[in-house]
């Protein structure tokens, strides 16, 4: 490839055709899995509080059994405990961290029980109560059966990291109606890359989801509301002030779900009991708030829309959050999306009377999206979700600072997310930022030595003589020669250890074969090369094919310590008066 042909992106048409594909037919797919989840959730709650037979997602009422209401949660927690030891332990958890590590692992494969297992267990646990959202365990679903289906195909395991992705953001797309947002979850949590081959097929995949929604459910925003009033310039520090404090509240949340879990961990019982004992509190904790229990959608849609009373704001946030911990650490089975909105729809809701304008369903929105965006390390998707979900844009703006200052607190507190400490945990360490490489902005013959400088070895001298060559001038960071002919034209490589350990022969003799770049090549492009073929040196040549320069590994270490030097070193180029002045004050 020329330096003309070198493009921004590297993309194979007929490969991103084929995944297009193939993310349109996950979409459709984690689309119907979706609604069944989300009906399969209703039926349970009609079955364990009503006593009767129902599809549509309720809110769990407790009056109907009174006390007796508590063992319901119980009940489902063991089930879903005895699902996770006789069937798979994989369904424990949010489900984004175990398809996190599926990715990262298992090269996108995930076992097919998982993908039948799982969203019943979830059912069941916030069917009966547990303050989870549906959508961990979609994602979860949804991946699983992309990375079923890729598995009949012949692909690699990153375009199966592709299908994986995209039937988890179909699944999320389709619960909430968000693609947008599923797409940037995706991209932020799951994808570790930005690039056409990956992200065209999740996009196609949450639209063709999305569609699979507007179809059944219908397209109005699962927490629409009034518009709220837009917040002033004048107010924007207080914007800043409500992500702070979500920020703390969500560091604060994240460790304590982890001092729980190691609680449980000391407790002399077999984890399969656990979820049963956090359904215990989830019981306990529905007599004072019913409210807190199951998915929560219609008291996050109160929020948004200011209806809640502040008193009632902070029993619903004390309840929900304790039993929220404590179910969660017992390793059940559910997601964390809807329980970090309702969560920071309530600490907006609190702190709404010491904001300015008393503006309550703003002030709610902007702390879910905050709490959303501390928690989980991805402010532009809980930007862009709180958005889709709420169809309330003119908190666009505030609504991302919000969540960026939410997110700033936790990263400079915590070192991982909710989600990332359970694979730390594990020993899987999951890197988060994202960067164009640093040899990405380098060619070949910027680095290379060139030809005019570079040590060569005739192709007829005797070995010995080379020998000799080297022991009068040694120099130890020189591990290989260019076996010139007599017109100057590399035939191969011969390397130091080679010449010093024979004594007969031509340097002909023990050469091995050279390979080439061009000159125009990016470094990150050679070192690839150097890596799949096992090489230690490249020719480098220019594009009429003759040689310029070489190109040993050692120039290309040197190359990423400049690289970091540029990160690390850090000086002024302008000079200004008053540091002149302190300069030269112990002078004085």
């Amino acid at each position: 490839m020329s330096q003309r042909e070198l493009g921004d992106f590297t993309t194979n048409g007929r490969r991103l055709a084929i995944l297009t594909g193939l993310g349109a037919s996950m979409g459709i797919v984690s689309g119907f899995v979706a609604l069944a989840l989300l009906r399969l959730i209703g039926l349970i709650t009609h079955v364990a509080y009503e006593g009767r037979w129902g599809w549509s997602l309720i809110a769990p009422n407790n009056h109907r059994w009174g006390v007796a209401s508590i063992v319901v949660p119980v009940v489902g927690g063991l089930i879903v405990g005895i699902l996770a030891k006789y069937g798979t332990d994989k369904i424990r958890g949010h489900g984004i961290p175990e398809a996190i590590q599926a990715i990262l692992e298992n090269q996108s494969r995930i076992e097919p029980r998982v993908a039948l297992i799982k969203p019943l267990a979830s059912a069941i646990t916030i069917g009966t109560g547990g303050p989870f959202g549906a959508e961990g365990p979609i994602i979860m679903t949804g991946g699983a059966i992309g990375s079923l289906v890729s598995q009949f195909f012949p692909l690699s395991p990153v375009e199966r990291r592709t299908l994986l992705v995209a039937g988890a953001a179909g699944g999320m797309s389709a619960t909430f109606g968000a693609p947008v947002s599923s797409v940037l979850l995706a991209v932020e949590l799951l994808l570790f890359e930005w690039r056409p081959r990956s992200l065209v097929p999740v996009v196609v995949a949450a639209a063709a989801a999305d569609g699979v929604r507007a179809f059944f459910i219908g397209t109005a925003p699962i927490f629409g509301t009034l518009p709220s009033p837009t917040i002033p310039w004048s107010a924007f520090a207080w914007v800043v002030v409500m992500g702070l404090a979500a920020g703390v509240v969500s560091g604060l949340l994240t460790k304590l779900v982890y001092v729980i879990e190691d609680a449980y961990h000391r407790l002399p019982i077999h984890w399969m009991w656990w979820p049963a004992i956090g359904g215990l509190f989830v019981g306990v904790g529905g007599l004072v708030d019913p409210r807190a229990l199951g998915v929560g959608y219609p008291t996050i849609r109160m929020l948004g829309a200011g209806h809640l009373l502040w008193t009632a704001a902070i029993t619903l946030f004390l309840v929900k959050a304790a039993i929220w911990i404590l179910s969660l650490s017992s390793g059940t089975s559910g997601g964390v999306l809807a329980p970090l909105l309702l969560l920071g729809g309530a600490l907006g809701t609190i702190l709404s009377p010491l904001l300015p304008g008393h503006m309550t369903g703003a002030w709610a929105t902007l702390g879910m999206a905050a709490m959303l965006g501390g928690t989980m390390r991805s402010p532009f998707t809980a930007t862009i979700f709180a958005m889709e979900t709420t169809h309330n844009w003119n908190l666009l703006l505030p609504v991302l600072i919000a969540s960026v200052a939410g997110t700033v607190i936790t990263v400079l507190w915590i070192p991982r997310s909710i989600l990332t400490e359970k694979l730390a945990r594990r020993g899987v360490h999951v890197a988060r930022e994202y960067a164009a490489h640093q040899l990405e902005g380098q060619a070949a013959h910027e680095i290379m030595v060139p030809k005019h400088e570079t040590q060569t070895a005739a192709a007829t001298m005797p070995v010995r003589e080379m020998a000799r060559r080297i022991e009068v001038a040694p120099d130890a960071s020189h591990r290989s020669y260019p076996v010139v002919d007599r017109e100057g034209e590399v035939m191969g490589v011969v390397y130091r250890s080679q010449i010093l350990s024979r004594s007969q022969g031509v340097v002909a003799d023990i050469m091995q074969p050279a390979h080439a770049v061009g000159m125009w090549e990016r470094v990150r492009a050679v070192v690839e090369t150097m890596v799949r073929d096992d090489l230690r040196e490249l020719v480098v040549r220019n594009r009429g094919g003759d040689w310029v320069g070489w190109l040993p590994r050692e120039e290309v270490f040197k190359t990423w310590k400049r690289a970091l030097a540029e990160e690390e070193h850090r000086q002024a180029t302008f000079s200004v008066p008053w540091r002149r002045s302190s300069r030269r004050a112990p002078n004085c």
